[in-house]
């Protein structure tokens, strides 16, 4: 099930305590045709970052196939450049498969959540993984 909400769902959610605000890195950038946002994703009783998300949409193309081509690239694009530096962690690229959604080809909101479910779901496997080995 799929919830869209106004942004005031923050402030709601704040009042009720059942969310609690933390300081963030988020941003979006359009430049031309795309739009890339930024956010770093963080546990709610933790400081230690979980990861950084990136997301690229382009503003031209609502077809998932049509699209992938050009975020394929885009992921290469990144890969390399990231790979180039030496900083720790990996970049993972994340496509879950829509049709087992019953999502159609034309990208909607729920296309967005199904992508945010799954890479919260690969970042939190990675975490008890990387738990596990520690301990």
């Amino acid at each position: 099930m799929i919830l869209e909400a106004e942004s005031s769902i923050q402030t709601i959610m704040e009042k009720l305590q059942s969310y609690k605000t933390r300081v963030a890195l988020n941003f979006e950038y359009q430049l031309g045709d795309f739009q890339l946002r930024v956010g770093k994703v963080v546990p709610i009783h933790s400081e230690n970052l979980w990861g950084i998300v990136i997301e690229m949409e382009c503003l031209l193309i609502s077809s998932w196939e049509k699209s992938h081509q050009i975020m394929g690239e885009f992921f290469d694009i990144w890969h390399e450049a990231l790979g180039k530096r030496s900083l720790p962690g990996h970049l993972v690229h994340i496509e879950p498969i829509f049709s087992d959604f019953g999502l159609s080809d034309q990208y909607t909101s729920q296309h967005t959540a199904v992508r945010y479910a799954s890479i919260m779901a690969q970042m939190i496997a990675t975490a008890q993984s990387a738990q596990a080995v520690r301990n």
